[in-house]
This record gives C-alpha cells, structure tokens and sequence, in this order.
C-alpha cells in the first residue's frame, strides 16, 4: 500500500494527497503534519517506512467538503485520489489479498472549485492564465462554476490592471514567463506554445475555426492554450463546462491599477472583505449570479458610450417604474442560481439538487420573460433596447422544463445515491420495483411484530446497517434464548449492550426488500445521467438565460440604490470635462447618516480652462474624501449605475490613478515614501489627456524641501505632459504661487474656521486658497497636550517671522522656466555629448586620444 501512495504522491507533487481508504481520506508524512495543523485534527502514526514511524490524520469522505474548504482557504492545493475498482473486484481480479487499485481524479485548487460550499455566492471565482507571444501579452481568466471565459489583450503595462481587476483566486503562467512573480502556479512552456493552444481550444468548442470568435492574436492562444492545459490537469482529463470566449483589449475598459483600487477600495475594503468598499455600499443585488455581475461592472468601467447608456436606459426604467423594479424584484429573488448549478453538473459534481434548480430556474425565468416582453411593444414608447435584447434569452428551454417536472420530485435529496429523486409515474418499472420494496418493508414490520409475539421479548426490533444487512437485535439480558440451536435464531454479532441474529424468514424477505432497492437505485442512477445528459445539450443557451437575469438583477438593483440615495444619471459626453454638482461618497455618506449627521455634497467642475484643481485645507477637512468621491463617480457612470451627485456631466476617462495614501511594503524592501514615489512615476508615465488623475500630498515623508521641489514638478508635470483631469490635495501652500503661470490650474480650498479657540471643520469645497493650515487646531483636536500646544505655537510664530524675512520655502522658484522649457533644456544637453560621442571612432583612438576624448566630454557636460 505505501508504495502506491508513494507513487500517488509523487504525480500530487506540491499538492496534499487526500489517499481513500474506505469511508476515510487519509494523509501521511508531511501531508498530514500539515493538515493536523491547519484542520486541527489529531496526528496520529502507523507502521513504519524506512525504519521510523508513518505521520498520519484523516477525514471522513461525507464530510470532506468542510474540511477541503479550511485547506483550500489557508492556501494548500488538495490532490484527490480515490478507488477506481472494488474490493470485489480486485479480489477476483487479483486474488484475496489484492490491493485496491487507486487514481488521482482531480486536483482541487483555489481557482477550480464548483462546490457550492466552497464557493462565494456572490463573487467569481477566477482561474487566470498568462499568455505572452511575439511581444505581445494576453490574459485568459475562466470561472468554471459559471463556464465564464474571457481572453483579453494588454501590455506588460496593462497586465497588473488586468490582473488587479479579475482578482484571481489563482494565476498560472509559463516556468519561462517574464511575469512568474505574479503567478500561484508556474507550468511547463510547452502548455503555451500557440499551436498547441489554438489545437486545445478547436477540440473543445468543436469547430474548425476560431474566426468566429474574434481575433484571439498568438498571445490570446497562448493565454487561453495554457489555462485549458491546466483546467485539464486539474480536472484530470475532464475538462469543465467552458463557454465560448469573448475576446477584448484593456482599452475597452477604464484602466485601474491595483493601487488605486485599493485607495478607492471598489471592491473590497483595505481592511479585507466587501464591508466599507464601494461594491457594499451600491450592491442592491437580490441573486448571486446579479452581486457577481455587479462586482465585475464596477471592477471593469466600459469605454463604449453606446454600451452604458444601454444600460443606463435600463437603470432608468426600473427606476421611473417603482412597481415593475419591486414585482422583478420579488421574482429574482425566488430564482436559484442557475448558472453555478450548470457548472456543476457540467463538471460532473452536480447531482438532483441542481437539476431540481434549472427546471425552478429555467422555468421562472420564462415566465419572466413572457412579462416582459409585453413591455414598450408601442411606437411612441418602444422601451429599452437592452430589455428587448434580453427578453428572449430568457424564454425557451420548454422541452427540457417539461421533462425535469415530470421526472424529478419537488425537493430532490442532495445525495443521488440516497435515491427517491425520481417522481412517481415518470417510470412504471422502476414504480413496481418500489412497491415491491415498500411491500418487503411491509412484510418486515410485520415480522418484527410476530417474532416479538413468539419470543415474548417486547423490545426486539429489526435493523439495517452497511455491515449485516437486515437483522434482529435485543438487549443482552434477554439473547440467552435465542442463542440455542433450536431457537430458530441464528447469532451474527454480539455488542456491549445488544446481540444480533438473523431468521430464515427475515433473510426471504431481506432480500426480496435489498433487491428491488438495488434494482431501483440502478433504475434511478441511470435516469439521472440521462437527464444531466439533456440539462447539458443546450448548455450555452441555458448560460444565456442566466447573463440575462443576472442582467436584469443589477439594472434592478441600481435603480433601487439611485432610488434610495438620490442618485442620478450621469450624462457622457465627448468633450474631457468634469462637471459634478452636489457630489457625494456614498459609503462616507452611509457611515455619516449612522451617526446621525448629514454629509456636505460638493461641486467639482474641471474643464479645459481649469482641468487641474490644487485644493488646500487643513486635515480632516474632507479633502481626501471629495478627491476619491470624483473618482468613485467616474468608476460608477461608466459601470453604468447612476451617481451619487445632483447632476453629472462626464467625459470619458481611459485611466483612473489615485494617489490617496500608502503604507510600507517591507516584503519588497520598501518604504511608505517609495510606495508613494513608485505609484506617482507610474501616473506621470501612463496619464494621457482622457484621464482622471487624484493625488493627495506627494512629497511628504522626505525633507520639507525635497518634498515641495517633487510636488512642484509633479504639479508642473501633470499640466504641461500629461494635460489630464486632476485633483491635486497638498499642504504644501508654496503650491498655490503656481496658479499664476499654469493656465488650466485653479485654486480650491476645504473651509475651516475658529469659534471661540476652537476648529470647526465645514467640510466644504470652495475657490480660492486656504488662508491657514490650521495644523495645531487639530492636534488640539486630536488631544495633544497643553504644554506641547503652547510650544508649538511659539515656534509656528518664529518660522513665520522667518519665512517672511527670506520670502518662504518657495523663493526664487517664480525665476525657474516651466516644466516643459526645463526638460528641452535636459534633452538638448544630452543630445550635445551623444552627438560628440557618435562621432568617436574607438578602434582608431590611441591611449592619449582617448584620454583628450574623455577631457573633451567632461567640458561638454560642465558647458551643459
């Protein structure tokens, strides 16, 4: 037995080998050291191997789904290995002391699960594969509890938004990648080769070409070529329920790096978990495939004005139409989740249980559909196009509703292997096995009480178990009779409180019952796999169905957010601009109304005239609010919700960058400066005039000087170079001196005021510098000692004499030439030295030339 454990571990490799054997699944060696600690189940040894005692645990096979859950959380890859033959079997095929013979069946990994326990309703679950050819780079994601498959084309650039988006619950790339750092599993190269992938993706969708998928690109094959390798391994062969891919580039979404969707915390909060993101704050969702879609909308804004207002009309409808949004509303809410149901039977994990869902599903959303389509059927009021578009795909499937009625009971058992999922009358064989098992369950009840009646023992009953089968136990003190041979009785098993016996009449009628039961679970397995057969036939309509009402879930929702909020719809234009009136942070603002206070909207309108707003203003005054509040609204009007604001009027935004607040990333060696200076570099170099830009206090964390000479830049920069939307927040009121010579900036400023010595915070945006910083009113506010107050203020005082007398941190700046002119001057200087050194010939110098050469540069440089 260790020797095929042996050679079953080394194909698990990394992964921990669940190893059958009997009702348990065990784990030696290492494998069980590690799952005693993480499931805190008892470590135990048996036998030896190469001279020392085998580690062992093990879990019981009902219940290993709890327990795959706790590994698969903590990080571990689970291998399962199960008993491909019986123990009959073997015997007969191998002799009485034959071993069972065992395989791998599947791998059970963070991005493959299908289990319904194991899953997060409302959350995909995406396995994501890097692809990289011909200098391009391609991303595959597919979550196989839905079919859900994605190709989309990026850069190395691109790759972390993309990845950051799809927040994947496992990454896989090529051992040769030159994006290795952010996989989970690294492969063998030969499962990206391009023809290997187009091969891989033609026998799975069964076509000859995949023209009619779009242009996939080499990249996309090797992306999508190495995920389906990998499900494949993980499935071992069998392969899960994939839909055809929808294939897109980045730059039809806004592009989001990872740190600014952690500033803005979309969709998860800093803290972790959905509570304080603003996927919590706007969810509305009554199903879990609609919250799953949602979260995918809000993580991915569109770029295709077309494509949000199209939803945006839908929004508007259920809006308009409180009535239709509740009565949808309530029937949603009654919907299983069809999708997830599919992908498990596709996946062969799924059982009568979900086949029970798709006929609810599959039946209620028709009627659904048949309510809806008698909508805006009128000329003047044709309704919303995505609505008629969606309507259809939610009728049909009539066929196979009929046959799932008819053949499966109301609330069918989870466990096929229980039986008793088939209706009556939908088999009159397997009806008749059935009443004959019924009628040999009869019969027993029957002896039960005769034999009683002849023993005069009352408390004998008749059982069943695994083991023995039907027999006859009484209590210990009264077996002594039934134990002689004339008894009639026949002893199997003797317990600490109980004996057990069997009868020649009992075993006539055992088997009579344990026949028909085993005909009868036969006749129903076989039914079983006919019907999964018909679910799976028109599987990608059936998938359909389930985009449409979790379509129809978020439209619904978003209205029943805009509705409760006060939000309304924003207007997309062509035009750069940002013009928001009465603005608002809607999971500030719910935090806010907790307390009973009410959240002071703002307005905020950039333009090309005022496309940069410096805003100053002392802590706590909300100014990282109302930058990361614009932000939020961008990400919401090209998701295609209504805003939280009075009125909204948006130009585009291709990238969103947010530079609101860091912390260390000591695993890279770095600090809560270098942070800020790697995610602000990032923006001056990928910011183009369509973006939308917040930053708030760069420069701080170094040197005051150090940090007023990089904000300076920085500032400078983002006007003349980048020329995008920007809210720049800054303590640093040297800042506002530049208003004076950079056109398109204008000052802001959060209010502030003192009330009898103490800080009042007005929370309000409005034009025009801040007249203080108001730095010690709130350390007075934080708590700060007297003593230290009085000190502070006596310094204050003393810099400010200073800073009068020499003109400030920011005198002789006005004389420096702009951003722009400084660079010319940098590259002309360099393009001097470049020009001399191309005229070098190195081969043809003798040492004193070469010397007089290096001479001849260093005045070129000091000339510079």
């Amino acid at each position: 037995m260790m020797a095929q454990y042996l050679a079953l571990k080394a194909e698990a490799g990394d992964s921990l080998l669940f190893y059958r054997m009997g009702d348990f699944f065990e784990l030696f060696f290492d494998d069980a050291k590690a799952a005693a600690a993480c499931l805190d189940i008892a470590l135990t040894a048996r036998g030896e191997h190469e001279g020392e005692k085998v580690p062992m645990c093990g879990v019981p096979v009902h219940a290993a789904t709890a327990y795959l859950q706790r590994l698969i959380k903590a990080g571990h890859r689970v291998a399962i290995a199960e008993q491909t033959e019986s123990p009959d079997a073997a015997r007969k095929a191998r002799g009485s002391k034959a071993l069972v013979n065992r395989a791998i069946v599947r791998f059970v990994t963070a991005g493959t699960l299908t289990e319904e326990a194991l899953l997060d309703a409302r959350a995909d679950n995406w396995c994501v594969a890097i692809g990289e050819a011909g200098g391009e780079v391609a991303v595959a994601a597919a979550d196989i509890s839905s079919g859900l498959f994605q190709i989309v084309h990026t850069d190395a650039g691109g790759l972390g938004a993309e990845l950051a988006r799809l927040a994947a619950a496992e990454v896989v790339a090529a051992e040769t990648s030159a994006f290795a750092e952010a996989a989970t599993s690294l492969r063998p190269r030969a499962d990206f080769a391009t023809e290997a992938g187009e091969a891989r993706l033609k026998r799975l969708f069964g076509v000859a070409t995949l023209d009619g998928f779009g242009e996939i690109g080499r990249a996309g094959l090797a992306a999508a070529g190495g995920l389906v390798a990998y499900l494949e391994h993980a499935a071992r062969g069998d392969l899960p329920f994939l839909r055809p891919p929808t294939v897109t580039r980045a730059a039809g979404t806004m592009a989001i790096d990872a740190a600014t969707r952690e500033s803005l915390e979309l969709c998860q909060a800093q803290g972790g978990g959905r509570r304080g993101s603003l996927l919590d704050a706007t969810d509305r969702t009554v199903t879990g495939a609609g919250a799953r879609l949602l979260a995918a909308d809000i993580g991915a804004p569109l770029m295709d004005r077309g494509t949000i207002d199209a939803r945006l009309d839908l929004v508007a409808f259920f809006h308009d139409d409180a009535g239709a949004r509740e009565r949808l509303r309530a029937t949603l809410r009654a919907l299983p989740d069809i999708g997830r149901a599919l992908g498990r039977l596709a996946a062969g994990r799924g059982g009568p249980r979900d086949l029970a869902q798709l006929r609810d599903g599959l039946d209620g959303a028709w009627q659904l559909g048949e309510r809806l389509s008698a909508i805006g059927r009128t000329a003047v009021d044709p309704g919303p196009k995505l609505l008629a578009d969606l309507a259809p795909d939610l009728r049909g499937h009539g066929g196979l509703i009929d046959l799932l009625r008819r053949a499966l009971v109301a609330q069918p058992p989870v466990d096929a292997s229980d039986g008793g999922f088939i209706a009556a009358g939908y088999d009159v064989a397997l009806d008749d096995l059935r009443d004959a098992g019924a009628g040999g369950r009869r019969a027993i009840a029957a002896l039960e009480a005769e034999l009683r009646e002849q023993t005069g023992i009352a408390t004998l009953k008749i059982r069943h178990n695994g083991v023995l089968g039907y027999h006859v136990e009484v209590p210990a003190r009264a077996a002594d009779p039934l134990m002689k041979a004339e008894s009639g009785f026949t002893h199997r098993q003797t317990m600490a409180g109980a004996v057990r016996f069997t009868t020649p009449q009992l075993h006539d009628v055992a088997t009579r019952v344990t026949q028909a039961g085993a005909h009868a679970q036969a006749a129903e397995a076989a039914h079983l796999e006919d019907l999964i057969a018909a679910a799976l036939a028109p599987r990608d309509a059936i998938a359909r169905t389930a985009d449409a009402i979790a379509r129809l879930d978020v439209a619904a929702a978003l209205a029943e957010r805009a509705a409760e909020g006060g939000w309304t719809r924003p207007r997309l234009v062509e035009r750069p601009c940002f013009e928001i009136e009465g603005g608002r942070h809607p999971v500030v603002e719910a935090a806010v109304a907790k307390s009973g206070d009410r959240f002071v909207a703002n307005d905020c309108r950039l333009s090309d005239a005022s496309r940069l707003w410096l805003v100053t203003g002392p802590n706590m005054g909300g100014k990282s609010t109302f930058l990361r509040q614009n932000a939020i609204i961008a990400v919401l009007a090209q998701a295609g919700s209504f805003v939280p604001a009075t009125t909204a009027t948006l130009g585009l935004v291709d990238r969103l960058f947010s530079r609101v607040g860091a912390s260390d990333n000591l695993a890279r060696g770095r600090s809560t400066f270098m942070v800020e200076m790697v995610e602000t570099a990032a923006i001056l170099a990928q910011a183009t005039a369509n973006s939308f830009v917040i930053l708030d206090e760069v420069g701080r964390g170094t040197s005051t000087y150090d940090g007023l000479a990089i904000a300076w830049a920085v500032v400078e920069a983002i006007h003349e170079v980048n020329r995008c939307r920007c809210l720049f927040a800054t303590h640093y009121h040297e800042l506002t001196r530049l208003a004076e010579r950079l056109d398109a900036l204008s000052l802001h400023h959060v209010r502030a005021r003192e009330w009898k010595g103490e800080l009042v915070l007005l929370h309000e945006v409005a034009a025009g510098p801040a007249d203080r910083s108001y730095g010690i009113a709130v350390a007075k506010l934080a708590g700060m000692p007297p003593a230290a107050l009085s000190r502070a203020k006596a310094i204050l005082s003393r810099l400010e004499a200073g800073r009068q007398k020499t003109g400030g941190l920011a005198a002789g700046l006005d004389d420096l030439p702009l951003f722009a002119a400084a660079a010319e001057a940098e590259v002309a200087e360099c393009d001097a030295i470049r020009a001399a050194v191309e005229t070098i010939d190195v081969d043809a110098l003798t040492p004193r030339e070469a010397l007089d050469t290096l001479y001849r540069l260093k005045a070129l440089a000091r000339e510079g």
